[in-house]
């Protein structure tokens, strides 16, 4: 339970680097590549400031969920990803007025209820083990 504030940086970091590269890629408008343009392009998108804050983002996120995955199992960690999914569909919807329907509200609601469920998971596990150790020390 203590490493639930390290997993939901990592959420929403991870959810942060999505919503600017999708800022990025909406300011560089209509992109083609072609065989003569391909590295120039790339250049282009890597260092538009969007693109690049993103990237440096998701960089941050990384580093935050190896912090996370030495800590706790992933079994336990990595489901608390897909919150990242609910934070990125309600801020597309509030940012870049994306629908957000019937559907995408279950779903969301879905990963709500599947995430808490884990995390209770988690913390009866934690419980198991800290009463173990206690018996074993005593």
């Amino acid at each position: 339970m203590k490493y639930i504030p390290f997993i939901l940086f990592t959420v929403m970091t991870n959810a942060a680097a999505q919503l600017l590269l999708k800022q990025g890629m909406m300011s560089l408008g209509s992109i083609s590549i072609s065989a003569d343009t391909f590295i120039q392009r790339m250049f282009q998108i890597v260092f538009n400031p969007w693109v690049f804050a993103g990237l440096a983002t998701f960089v941050i996120s990384m580093a935050s969920h190896l912090y996370v995955l030495s800590k706790v199992d992933l079994s336990y960690a990595y489901p608390f990803l897909s919150l990242a999914y609910v934070a990125v569909a309600i801020c597309a919807w509030l940012l870049f007025k994306e629908e957000l329907g019937a559907l995408k509200i279950a779903g969301i609601a879905f990963i709500c209820v599947g995430t808490v469920l884990i995390a209770q998971s988690g913390t009866k596990q934690a419980d198991t083990e800290t009463a173990a150790l206690e018996r074993s020390n005593s």
